[in-house]
């Protein structure tokens, strides 16, 4: 009687090579999704006359020129665009940290009359795009005289405007047992103890992704810097670029490309150091 082996490592090598093809193609569509950004950092290090024939992402002449020239191939330094931008981001970010997380913890935790109705409200203007209120929003900044300023860049992130984090932060506080207030109520706490002492230090992780989320968008928004603000000398980062190639007769693609990498470097290290809190604060207010 012939006794037939069956080998037992069959499944584990079957779910390694399943492994290994799944990192496999997880690491092909990362590096198509970073392609772009890739050739540009290489462009940024090449020769004018070679960015636009090589689609490669190797350099063989590197012109570190580029960095030096675009700083200054504009009106004003890159630092006084860098510097608008931080201050754009400075104030949009604190905004909304402060306007959202109280109108969230009013909707989470507070009972008043047509609460479910105005939160529906809320919601529903997620959905209107920028392009319906950039006109009767520029015709009010223009009445109050604040084009050519940050006031209309800055001060509706102080209204509660981004439905969005209201909407994180009440999914957030939700989550929070209502014992805590409860038990603060007992020892004579009102809602502004309960908010400022029991539910901010609880909310770090929705609050830090509101904060990166802010910082990217208005990082990277471009549609409402260009359309609130026409003075050089008051150009953000987005505007700016977009300038660079009307500010010369001849384009210096290589110039544009080297700025385009410095504006990037404050997102990406917002994103690398918040990484760990964006990830809390998504998967903390996802389940509710």
């Amino acid at each position: 009687m012939t006794d037939t082996y069956q080998p037992t490592f069959r499944p584990s090598a079957r779910r390694r090579v399943t492994s290994v093809l799944k990192h496999a193609g997880l690491i092909a569509v990362c590096l198509l999704m970073l392609y772009p950004l890739l050739w540009m950092v290489a462009s940024s290090l090449r020769p004018n006359d070679d960015i636009f024939t090589s689609s490669g992402l190797f350099v063989d002449t590197f012109d570190l020129d580029h960095y030096p020239t675009g700083w200054d191939a504009l009106s004003f330094p890159f630092s006084t665009y860098l510097l608008n931008s931080f201050l754009v981001v400075l104030g949009s970010v604190i905004g909304n940290l402060v306007s959202c997380s109280m109108a969230a913890y009013a909707f989470a935790r507070l009972k008043f009359r047509w609460r479910r109705w105005a939160f529906m409200i809320m919601l529903i203007t997620i959905m209107l795009p920028i392009h319906v209120l950039i006109i009767p929003q520029y015709v009010a900044y223009a009445q109050l005289g604040w084009i050519n300023t940050y006031l209309p860049l800055i001060l509706p992130k102080f209204l509660a405007t981004d439905a969005f984090f209201i909407f994180l932060m009440v999914q957030f506080i939700r989550g929070i047992p209502r014992e805590l207030d409860e038990a603060a109520r007992i020892d004579g706490a009102g809602h502004v103890r309960i908010f400022g002492r029991i539910m901010l230090p609880l909310m770090v992780p929705a609050l830090a992704t509101t904060a990166i989320f802010t910082f990217i968008w208005t990082w990277n928004d471009f549609f409402s810097q260009l359309i609130f603000v026409t003075k050089p000398d008051l150009y953000t980062v987005p505007v700016a670029l977009r300038s660079f190639i009307d500010a010369q007769s001849q384009s210096d693609f290589g110039a544009m490309f080297a700025m385009s990498v410095v504006s990037l470097v404050p997102v990406f290290l917002v994103f690398l150091f918040g990484q760990r809190f964006l990830l809390r604060g998504i998967a903390t207010t996802g389940g509710k």
